[in-house]
């Protein structure tokens, strides 16, 4: 047996980096989080080769004195924490110790530094393990490290990085979230001599369009709650821009990027009731807690973390997100087109977002074309069960001239097909699901009435039978308690017949013998106790499925224009109940360039 003895200190710290500096992202992360510590205002990054190469970070931070810069280099050394107290309560981004020792250990590594106060700059490098004395320096302020050939002595680790395409790429997403979460200070990223970002400081909107695109900005809504000790402020795209993986997903806890799975799934759950099953949503947002809240000494990489009440954070998160996400006023920016027109010079335009226009609520009694209310009370009875107050009768569409008091959705057009509202407002066209945006209606129809125990009963005027099988009459017989809470009043009416004698309200004018077979279904599929919890939503978007109108349904214009001004009242009417868009508008400036008119 082998004697046991204490390991090299130099292996000691390539075991070590092991861990913390596993590519050139994961030491450029470490120095990016140094320099933000050290209040740099200004940050520039130099990368050869991916990173691999050099990796050289220049800031205009406080510095490290002359006497400190040996102790820089030296595993588990900090100015960030003095004791145990300390750790429990983290501000700082670094804190460990170890990312310059562990860079230290498997590159060659110069580092130069002008403390606060001190005549000039010193410097000293590594190599092999061997620390070079400080010797004077060139540098006006701050500290500059450059990082060389990394793995260079441990060539088992070098082999399993990847090209220098692939560590660039891990590179910049590096310095994209250390960007995001410092939107006050300036950054400059070159790779092989080439600028590919320079951020001015700006406001964080600014920085989030900057760094996500202009796309993002326009269908995203802007978050701003507080609550106690917790603030949550940040951007999260609606449904039309969901990602069909998760990137473009940034959350920040106290300025530390972080991934967790209590926050992942707070953010899955706001973002359930609107989102394509096979589709990721994109954000940038920041939480902003006591230290003492959070527990950032999970793992070397410190992205992982632990929160001292989960369930109030968990709950917190998915309430600010879910109210930013449902508020009708948010709606239009998700409208944003997936259709782009290709010019001629092999541009691209964009069909116009909502989000970059003012947006009013609208009441439900909005005016209407004069003279549309005659057939539209009957039409605002017949599916969502009020009545709107409109002068006049006519059915005729909006005119050129008559743009005072258009409401976001314009006044209708026409129907295309049986299946889409033509709508003209302000801007320009709109094109209207009608089934998807009465469907969403409905829904948010039954849970508002679910929730607040008011879901009225609509009695057939000639109850309907139809033959069942004997798990459809088990079903009843086990479930009529479920059944009525949902608002149906189905029994049995013989040994292989069922009767369905009500219905929601809001579902009346529903075929009736399908949406009763449905329901059936889907509570014998989940089981009684959870169709009125876990598994509400599914079955009311069912319902609210077989309530909407059809497509191939020819509607007036009075119609169509009852079903627009429900759409502007509604929570999340952008998306139907499974995450797929509405409506689109095309601005007449975009219509211009298709018919290239003016050219």
């Amino acid at each position: 047996m082998n004697a046991i003895k204490l390991l090299p200190d130099l292996l000691i710290s390539q075991i070590s980096a092991g861990e913390v500096i596993g590519r050139p992202a994961s030491a450029l992360k470490e120095l990016l989080e140094n320099s933000v510590d050290a209040g740099a205002t200004e940050i520039t990054v130099q990368l050869l080769q991916g990173g691999i190469k050099l990796i050289r970070i220049a800031d205009d931070g406080t510095g490290i004195s002359r006497d400190d810069l040996p102790l820089a280099l030296t595993r588990h050394a900090t100015s960030k924490i003095n004791a145990l107290e300390d750790l429990q309560r983290v501000a700082s981004l670094g804190f460990r110790g170890e990312a310059l020792a562990s860079i230290a250990a498997v590159s060659r590594l110069t580092l130069a530094s002008r403390g606060v106060g001190e005549k000039h700059a010193w410097r000293i490098q590594t190599k092999g393990g061997y620390l070079s004395s400080p010797e004077p320096a060139a540098l006006a302020s701050g500290t500059t490290v450059e990082m060389h050939d990394l793995y260079f002595n441990t060539p088992a680790r070098r082999k399993f990085l990847k090209t220098e395409a692939t560590e660039y790429a891990h590179c910049e997403e590096v310095f994209k979230r250390i960007a995001l979460s410092r939107a006050d200070i300036a950054f400059t990223l070159q790779h092989n001599g080439t600028i590919r970002k320079h951020l001015r400081p700006a406001e964080a909107r600014l920085r989030i369009s900057a760094i996500l695109g202009d796309e993002f900005a326009q269908t995203s809504v802007f978050i701003e709650e507080q609550a106690a000790d917790l603030r949550l402020w940040g951007a999260a795209a609606l449904p039309h821009y969901s990602r069909s993986s998760r990137d473009n997903q940034y959350f920040f806890v106290n300025g530390r990027f972080v991934r967790d799975k209590l926050i992942a799934h707070a953010l899955r759950e706001a973002y359930r009731d609107i989102l394509h099953s096979d589709r990721h949503p994109a954000f940038s947002l920041f939480l902003e807690m006591h230290t003492d809240g959070v527990d950032v000494n999970v793992h070397p990489t410190k992205t992982e973390v632990k929160f001292r009440d989960a369930r109030a954070l968990h709950q917190f998160i998915f309430h600010a997100l879910n109210k930013a996400l449902s508020s009708p006023q948010s709606v239009p920016a998700a409208a944003i087109s997936a259709v782009r027109n290709q010019e001629p010079n092999g541009s691209q335009t964009l069909i116009t977002p909502f989000s970059t226009y003012s947006q009013r609520a609208i009441p439900l009694a909005s005016p209407v074309l004069p003279g549309t209310a005659a057939q539209s009370q009957a039409f605002y009875q017949t599916l969502f069960g009020t009545r709107p107050e409109s002068p006049g009768n006519s059915t005729s569409a909006v005119t050129v001239d008559e743009k005072q008091n258009i409401p976001p959705l314009g006044f209708a057009l026409g129907q295309l097909l049986g299946i889409y509202i033509l709508s003209q407002n302000e801007r320009g066209l709109l094109i209207v699901d009608m089934h998807a945006a009465h469907e969403r209606i409905l829904y948010e129809k039954l849970k508002l009435g679910l929730d607040n125990h008011k879901l009225s009963m609509q009695s057939l005027l000639i109850p309907s039978t139809f033959p069942a099988d004997s798990l459809d009459i088990a079903t009843v017989e086990e479930s009529s308690a479920v059944l009525c809470e949902l608002g149906f009043e189905i029994s049995v009416f013989s040994p292989t017949m069922l009767v369905v004698r009500a219905v929601p309200a809001a579902l009346k004018d529903a075929d009736v013998v399908k949406l009763a077979h449905e329901v059936l279904r889907e509570i014998r599929e989940f089981g009684a106790s959870q169709a009125l919890t876990s598994k509400r939503n599914e079955l009311l978007s069912t319902m609210a499925c077989h309530g909407a109108i059809r497509a191939n349904r020819i509607l007036t214009i009075p119609e169509m224009n009852a079903l627009l001004r429900e759409m502007e009242t509604t929570a999340r009417s952008g998306q139907c109940n499974h995450g797929r868009p509405t409506w689109f508008e095309i601005s007449l400036a975009d219509l211009d360039k298709m018919f290239m008119r003016g050219r």
